[in-house]
């Protein structure tokens, strides 16, 4: 598992061993829209860009 807290702080995006990206609202905990899906594997590195806007990912699959 990862957990990544995007620039400015209110979220957070966490990766998993079931295979998804989520994203939450930092300050209540809720998860924001639906999970992200794609890798075969889990993810177990997360990262937002400098300017928030993106997320990578990496995975058990050997993707990004």
């Amino acid at each position: 598992m990862s957990v990544c807290y995007s620039s400015n702080g209110s979220r957070i995006v966490t990766g998993s061993d079931d295979k998804t990206i989520r994203i939450w609202d930092a300050e209540s905990g809720a998860v924001v829209g639906e999970h992200r899906t794609g890798h075969s594997g889990s993810v177990n590195s997360v990262a937002y860009s400098p300017d928030g806007q993106y997320i990578i990912s990496g995975s058990d699959d050997h993707s990004i």
